[in-house]
C-alpha cells in the first residue's frame, strides 16, 4: 500500500501573518533552520508561502522590462503588471508583499508519489497541507519524500 503524507509531514507547522515584518519572518527562517513558511490570514487559512526563493529577488535586483519607442510610444514586451508586481516584491517590508500568492497545497490523504508529482512539475520545494477549511495542518517538502524513499528501499533491503 503507498503511503500517504500524513506519514511523513511535519505536523507543528510555524506560520506568519501576511502583515508580520519581513526582517522577522526572515531571522525565523534562519534561527529555524527552515526553507519556507506559509502565511496565514487572521482566520487562520492559508494565503501564500514565503520562500527562499522569494527573498531571492532583492538580492537579485530587478531587471527594466524590454521596451521600444515607437512613435512617440512605449511599446512594452512585457506584461507591465508583472513589472510592477516584481518590483513590489523586490521593495516589500511584509510578508504579504513578497509572498507567493496562490499556493499550491495538498490534503493529508495524498500519496507520496502524487506529492513528488506536484513538486516536480510545479517546481516547488515544499506543499502545505491543509484540512477542508484551508488550515495548515503540516508541511511536507522534497527532503520529507526522500527520507521516505531511503526508509523504503532499508525496509526493502532488510527484509530480504
Amino acid at each position: 500500500m503507498t503511503q500517504t503524507v500524513a506519514s511523513w509531514m511535519t505536523r507543528d507547522v510555524l506560520t506568519v501573518s501576511p502583515t508580520m515584518p519581513l526582517a522577522e519572518a526572515v531571522q525565523l527562517l534562519v534561527d529555524r533552520k527552515i526553507s519556507g513558511l506559509p502565511v496565514v490570514n487572521d482566520a487562520g487559512k492559508l494565503v501564500g508561502v514565503l520562500s527562499e526563493s522569494d527573498l531571492m529577488w532583492r538580492e537579485k535586483g530587478l531587471d527594466e522590462p524590454p521596451y521600444m519607442i515607437f512613435l512617440g510610444g512605449v511599446i512594452f514586451f512585457q506584461n507591465p503588471a508583472t513589472f510592477d508586481r516584481n518590483l513590489h516584491k523586490t521593495l516589500g517590508q511584509t510578508v504579504g508583499e513578497v509572498m507567493t500568492p496562490h499556493v499550491i497545497s495538498i490534503d493529508a490523504d495524498t500519496t507520496l508519489p502524487e506529492a513528488a508529482r506536484i513538486m516536480h512539475d510545479k517546481k516547488i520545494h515544499r506543499l502545505p497541507v491543509v484540512d477542508k477549511n484551508r488550515h495548515p495542518i503540516g508541511i511536507i517538502t522534497q527532503s520529507d519524500i526522500v527520507r521516505a524513499i531511503a526508509t523504503d528501499r532499508l525496509t526493502t533491503v532488510a527484509s530480504m
